[in-house]
């Protein structure tokens, strides 16, 4: 399975996509990783409201990930406006984010900065709270999300990183495969500092971090859950024995790390019989979202959780 598409194992049962209707923004910057801005802002949204930024996996895009995770469902519940990326094939023929560029992940450069210029946006066109923006992503973009997450912490207060890895393991494509599958082993320390390494001027506050993946995922290991555990817990001044566990729906197992003082949980979600996909559970439930499908896996709304753990609900 390349790099540079999508793969796993979908769950049967896909259901006909409602479309969120995405607003594409034409200018936001400088733009230099070239990608697309789309947003959804809900009715009547308040000034100072939370932002959640959405990065789709490989060969998806923004519309077709803003439908299958459900995330305006929670959007209109509870008052925040998405942000939406969205790759260009001119600058990857799969649509994956090249989260294995150091140019497009370094601070002030790329994807990463292209990213940034969106929220920049989005805060200064809807008067929104700087201080409570988020991203969360699937594979490709979750990996971008644990890079965005190291690179800026100045603006992200928390993110999710879905069939993700460590920032920091890949620095060209060759490296990226091995990355991905089998996955490769560092120290604890090693991984936090190849995060800190990417602003390492920073000495404000962490963003919280959680980390999503199945137990069955031959695309992107799932010995790669481990090892991105080691490198926000160090980083965040914990170490890697969970603190407390709860078994949620799909047998997904939620284990919660608690790290330095003032600082937020490390979060992991395990779900064994998944594949390689953002998990949802679709219906009508107050814990229900999304539409089943490939690269979209039925049992858990991941959705749901994220928000949760970002204060974001209730």
């Amino acid at each position: 399975m390349s790099v540079l598409t999508s793969g796993g194992q979908a769950r049967a049962g896909a259901q006909e996509l409602a479309a969120v209707p995405l607003e594409q923004v034409g200018s936001f910057g400088s733009n230099p990783g070239g990608l697309v801005m789309y947003r959804y802002v809900p009715t009547g949204l308040a000034p100072g409201s939370p932002v959640v930024v959405l990065l789709h996996g490989c060969g998806q895009t923004a519309q077709a990930y803003a439908d299958g995770s459900g995330w305006q469902k929670f959007a209109d519940a509870n008052g925040f406006a998405l942000v939406v990326a969205e790759q260009r094939t001119v600058n990857n023929a799969s649509r994956c984010f090249n989260w294995f560029q150091p140019a497009d992940v370094a601070r002030g450069s790329g994807e990463a900065l292209s990213v940034v210029q969106m929220v920049d946006h989005t805060v200064d066109s809807l008067s929104a709270d700087a201080s409570r923006v988020y991203v969360t992503g699937l594979s490709a973009g979750g990996i971008l999300t644990a890079s965005l997450l190291a690179a800026y912490p100045d603006v992200f207060a928390g993110g999710a990183v879905i069939a993700g890895l460590p920032h920091g393991c890949a620095t060209s494509m060759i490296d990226a495969f091995s990355c991905m599958f089998p996955g490769r082993t560092a120290t604890a320390e090693t991984w936090a500092d190849r995060a800190r390494a990417a602003y390492p001027d920073h000495t404000g506050p962490r963003p919280a971090v959680s980390i999503w993946h199945g137990g069955a995922d031959y695309v992107v290991a799932t010995a790669n859950q481990n090892e991105s555990v080691k490198q926000w817990t160090h980083l965040l001044g914990g170490d890697q024995q969970a603190d407390a566990t709860t078994q949620l729906a799909a047998n997904t197992t939620r284990s919660v790390y608690d790290t330095g003082a003032g600082n937020p949980p490390v979060i992991s979600y395990l779900t064994p019989g998944n594949g390689h996909g953002t998990p949802v559970a679709p219906g009508e439930g107050a814990d229900q979202c999304g539409t089943a499908g490939a690269y979209f896996l039925a049992g858990i709304c991941s959705s749901y959780h994220i928000a949760g753990d970002w204060g974001l609900t209730g």
